[in-house]
């Protein structure tokens, strides 16, 4: 028979915190693990991004301009999407609405984060002039990646966990407590280690962070085979992704909003995964991958503005032409053949003469 100590050693134990108090003398910083996991993923996607642009003939510095548009709107899409799906935990009888504004506890959704996150970087490739569906071929593994290092927050957090279970990667949930004594699994520390009910359980956030790092991998692997162009890649992702997480969704436990039986995310999963089947599909008609190099090159300068520039600067053609104007006498003689030349001027002879003799009355 396998004893507790066996038992507990064939487990994965969590962290005792997730959040750490910096004292600065002035004020104490906290930091969290679960904001610094989605800052590192950030960082993580911006880098790969932005040698997978530049590798595809972009120019240098683009998916950081647009980050700082993409960014910002993914954070608050995310934080809208969870807000909305979960509102059960912000409004209703002895919650705090203002808790929805507390980003840093986390909960962040990816469905709302992807889609409102889409907003900003359209707006940054349109002040670029680089195609949406090009750059999101560019970041789709990064993306992904950043999302794996995401879950790692989770692990910290002690969140988005499964049922109960024997295996040997079954994760310990300790309760917290806070500096009063009251449970707190965000902000609390587990001081004697002691396990909720049902502990160990399916550390299902690691599910998904294995599986979102086989498919950055499936979206490389694809894209350098098939050279993906036009959004392609980044609907390799979607569908890759959505197929673990509607998965691994079903093994959750954490209260979530239900339709017709299933959690909404599963739904979720559900229909943007044949969305994104779809899109594969059609934009495959387009032809060959976009060429970036060509796409983003810098303009050149039209007609006009060269024409413009020319007379700042006093080209040296206006001289030519003003003196063309000055002799077009010259020109003319030079147009007539040298026996028509010799030929005219007899006549103007001629006709010389005539007027030197008197007329007859």
């Amino acid at each position: 028979m396998t004893s507790a100590s066996s038992h507990i050693l064939a487990s994965i134990p969590s962290p005792d915190r997730g959040v750490w108090e910096l004292d600065l003398g002035v004020f104490t910083l906290p930091l969290r693990a679960y904001a610094l996991c989605i800052i590192a993923g950030i960082i993580v996607a911006i880098y790969w991004g932005e040698k997978r642009f530049v590798a595809r003939g972009g120019q240098p510095g683009t998916v950081l301009d647009v980050a700082v548009y993409a960014v910002p709107f993914g954070l608050i899409g995310g934080r809208l999407y969870h807000v909305a799906t979960d509102y059960y935990r912000y409004f209703g009888e002895g919650k705090n609405p203002l808790n929805a504004l507390r980003i840093w506890d986390g909960g962040l959704g990816i469905w709302g984060a992807i889609a409102l996150g889409a907003v900003g970087a359209w707006i940054g490739c349109r002040r670029k002039g680089v195609p949406l569906p090009a750059f999101a071929d560019a970041i789709a593994p990064g993306i992904v990646t950043a999302q794996a290092i995401g879950r790692i927050g989770n692990y910290f957090n002690q969140e988005l966990y499964g049922g109960p279970t024997d295996l040997p990667w079954g994760l310990e949930i300790y309760r917290r407590v806070n500096e009063f004594g009251q449970e707190d699994p965000l902000n609390g520390v587990a001081i004697d280690h002691t396990l909720i009910d049902g502990s160990p359980v399916h550390p299902t956030f690691l599910y998904e962070l294995v599986w979102n790092l086989l498919i950055a991998l499936l979206v490389v692997l694809l894209d350098r085979k098939l050279r993906l162009g036009h959004g392609r890649a980044f609907a390799i992702y979607v569908a890759g992704y959505t197929v673990g997480r509607g998965l691994i969704e079903m093994m959750r436990t954490d209260p979530a909003t239900m339709v017709l039986g299933l959690r909404i995310n599963v739904w979720t999963s559900i229909l943007l995964f044949l969305g994104a089947l779809v899109y594969f599909v059609l934009a495959g008609r387009r032809g060959p991958r976009e060429d970036l190099s060509v796409l983003t090159a810098p303009s050149q300068p039209d007609a006009t503005a060269k024409d413009e520039a020319e007379d700042e600067t006093g080209d040296e053609s206006d001289v030519d032409t003003a003196d063309d104007e000055d002799a077009p006498e010259k020109d003319t003689e030079a147009a007539v053949p040298q026996g028509d030349r010799a030929e005219a001027d007899d006549k103007a002879d001629d006709t010389s003469s005539d007027k030197d003799v008197p007329s007859k009355s």
